[in-house]
Parts: C-alpha cells; sequence; structure tokens
C-alpha cells in the first residue's frame, strides 16, 4: 500500500502569516516593545533561554545564514543565538551558492524553505532581502543590507536601557554618516518614542524618503549639518565608520566626515552621565577618539555582546513565540 510521504518539517504548518523580520518601520511598537524585553530576560537568564521564550520543536530547527560581506559580530550573534535557543545554524558565503551563479534568488528562497526553519541574510542589496522574503515560506531575517540594520538596533535599544533606563522620551544623537544603522535609528525613534538628532554633512544624509517616512509618523527626528547642536544635552552619542564593505570612495567619505569625529570636546556638549555606542569595528583616530570609546562613557562593549540577547530574542520571536 502506498502512502503519502510526510512533508519535511520546515514545508509545515504555514498556516499562520510567516513572521520575517526585514525593518522597524514594518512592526508595531508593542511588538518590538516584546522583543526588546524578551532580549533583556534572555540576558538576565544566561545560556539558558527561558522556557517561555524557547519556540516549540527547536531542538531540531535549522537556521540557515547567508553573508554576502563578511562579519563577526552578526555571524558569531546568530550562531551562538540558534545554538542556545536549542537548534542548529548552517552559515554560506555568497559563493557556496548557485545565486552566484545565476539562479533566481526566487528558487533559492524556495529551496532553503524546504530545508531549514529560518533564514539570516547578511546582503549587499535590500532589493535581495525582499526578493528572499517575498518568496520563502519560512522567516526571514535582515542581518544586515545596504538600507538598514535593524537587528543591531534591537541591541543597542537594549544596551542603552540598561545603563540609563527605558528609552521612551530620552534624547539620541546620531554623528556621521547617514547611512543603514542611522536609517533604522530613524525607524525606531519613531517606533519608541524617543527623539533622535541626526548631525551629518549633507553629501551623506539619509534617505529623503526615510525622514518622509518619519514626518508622516510624526517622529521627533531632527537632521542638521552642526554635530555640536545635535549632541548638546543628549543621554547617548552613536557613530559609526565612515567607510563601509564595498564603498570605494574612501579619501572623500573621509574629508566630508572629518568635522563629526567623536572626540572629547563634543562628548562634553552631551549630557554629563551620556553613553557612546558604536556597532563595530571601529578606527580609532578617525571617526571615534580612543579617550571617548575606551573611555569610561563607552559601552561599545555590552553593545556587541547584547547583540546575541537580540538574536535570540528576533529569533525567537520569528519561530512563533
Amino acid at each position: 500500500m502506498l502512502t503519502k510521504a510526510r512533508p519535511p518539517k520546515a514545508a509545515r504548518g504555514r498556516t499562520k502569516a510567516v513572521r520575517h523580520f526585514l525593518d522597524l518601520d514594518q512592526f508595531e511598537p508593542a511588538t518590538l516593545r516584546r522583543i526588546v524585553d524578551m532580549a533583556h530576560a534572555m540576558k538576565r537568564a544566561g545560556r539558558r533561554v527561558p522556557k517561555e521564550y524557547r519556540p516549540k520543536n527547536i531542538d531540531d530547527a535549522i537556521l540557515v545564514m547567508i553573508f554576502e560581506k563578511p562579519s563577526t559580530r552578526t555571524r558569531l550573534s546568530f550562531d551562538i543565538a540558534m545554538r542556545q535557543l536549542g537548534g542548529q545554524p548552517i552559515a554560506l558565503n555568497h559563493s557556496d551558492l548557485q545565486t552566484g551563479r545565476g539562479e533566481p534568488v526566487s528558487d533559492t528562497a524556495k529551496v532553503l524553505s524546504r530545508y531549514a526553519d529560518a533564514i539570516m541574510l547578511r546582503s549587499n542589496s535590500h532589493a535581495t532581502l525582499l526578493e528572499y522574503a517575498t518568496h520563502a515560506t519560512i522567516p526571514v531575517v535582515n542581518g544586515l543590507t545596504d538600507f538598514s540594520h535593524p537587528c543591531q538596533i534591537v541591541a543597542d535599544i537594549v544596551t542603552f536601557e540598561e545603563s540609563k533606563g527605558p528609552i521612551k522620551g530620552r534624547k539620541i544623537s546620531w554623528v556621521g554618516d547617514g547611512n543603514n544603522v542611522a536609517v533604522s535609528w530613524m525607524h525606531a525613534a519613531v517606533k519608541f518614542g524617543f527623539t533622535l538628532n541626526l548631525a551629518c554633512p549633507p553629501q551623506l544624509n539619509p534617505e529623503k524618503s526615510v525622514m518622509d517616512w518619519v514626518r508622516r509618523e510624526g517622529g521627533d527626528v531632527t537632521l542638521t549639518d552642526d554635530a555640536d547642536a545635535a549632541v548638546k544635552g543628549s543621554d547617548c552619542v552613536v557613530t559609526d565608520t565612515w567607510v563601509s564593505m564595498g564603498q570605494t570612495d574612501a579619501p572623500r567619505r573621509k574629508q566630508l566626515l572629518g568635522p563629526y569625529a567623536v572626540d572629547d570636546a563634543l562628548m562634553k556638549r552631551a549630557a554629563k552621565d551620556a553613553v557612546f555606542m558604536h556597532c563595530l569595528p571601529a578606527y580609532r583616530g578617525h571617526e571615534v577618539s580612543a579617550s571617548v570609546i575606551d573611555g569610561p562613557q563607552s559601552v561599545v562593549f555590552d553593545e556587541a555582546e547584547n547583540r546575541l540577547h537580540a538574536q535570540k530574542a528576533i529569533l525567537a520571536w520569528c519561530l512563533g513565540v
């Protein structure tokens, strides 16, 4: 007697909407608040994930991690997060996939959906991320694109709240390139209800569409080219590297961003108990002075650690918690 083969676990139970984690602007504030609170709880619990935050059927769950760009914190934090939740990660570089030889992303997304339970993508292009999400029937997580970096901001909010208490109503200052991390800070300002001042050279402002979205949503976000004004009275000063992977105009960028270096004089413009954040890797003597990043106001290594706890919370939410 013939019997129907049972579909692989990753292909079953698709009646509910797939929980992608793509960009913060797509979420209700309560959902993001819950993810951040889960990350706090994950950290308090250490390596042992609280029972209420452990996804069902996690023991044989697989996370496929795709890296089109090199990575330290994203790769390790997602790998260890999946292991601590109870599942297993598999890491692939772009050259490991047939997409590098012309296979459509749509086909790859459909195949991975038959093998695995979630996909984390660190991509050169946001369009690639969206294509994976369109065709995958399992959760897709934005591990970084050229447009945004939402997982980083979850970790940053956890870090801020450890040091300063609830972020709602507080003042954050971004100094430097209006890049992908800045975009996700703009999304977060709206969703978590804090003030965000961005100081960027006009040639490197965030995309106008993001600022337009902030205005439509009533967000308290100010864009200026004056770093001193942006940082004044801030509870937290954030910056990032001046030249990201793949950018080829380093001399021009360094010239534009020179006046936006975070040094002791700029930090003194912030509140006396302000903290300094940087998602790393950092280049001392360029975007930040050694005295700031290695000084008492810096929380950059707490921030790096909290990537692990943020990833656990994000994966747990994607997998149904």
